[in-house]
């Protein structure tokens, strides 16, 4: 009910950490959601199944070997992975950081590489090193850094 509330009702437009909560969502009627985890070798059959069922099942991409995974595993019928590059603004638990050289060719090689197999969707990054932060002051502040840092990459 609560994500009901929160898509106003479209179920569109989720974010899940688990596919545990993504098959949740999916049965409830919920059919674009994000998982937000680099897509792992031993999840990549849950995860096309996810995709063939649901209109837009989204995953994060953030190395060259994540890419080759979903590149030599392409989905049936006409269906598309759908990925976002996740950068790495300092949350340090996955990603690439945006000011690697290797994150812009990665980005150029989703978005030019197979669209047809693998379509860029857009940039990630989740600011979970605001965990640790004991005031909104703090918090803040990473969150414009991580903005500043996403801006910044887009625009390379």
């Amino acid at each position: 009910e609560g994500a009901e509330l929160a898509t106003g009702g479209t179920r569109r437009g989720i974010v899940v950490s688990t596919l545990a909560e993504a098959r949740f969502f999916a049965a409830g009627g919920f059919d674009d959601i994000l998982y937000a985890f680099p897509v792992p070798r031993w999840r990549l059959a849950e995860c096309s199944a996810l995709a063939q069922r649901l209109q837009a099942f989204q995953l994060l991409v953030d190395s060259p070997q994540g890419l080759e995974l979903l590149l030599q595993n392409p989905l049936p019928a006409g269906k598309r992975w759908l990925v976002w590059l996740k950068l790495d603004c300092g949350n340090a638990r996955v990603g690439i950081r945006p000011t690697d050289p290797e994150a812009l060719a990665l980005a150029r090689a989703i978005a030019q590489g197979s669209p047809e197999l693998v379509t860029l969707v857009g940039v990630y990054a989740h600011c979970g090193n605001t965990y640790g932060c004991r005031d909104i002051p703090a918090i803040q502040a990473i969150a414009r850094d991580t903005t500043a840092a996403v801006l910044e990459f887009v625009t390379a």
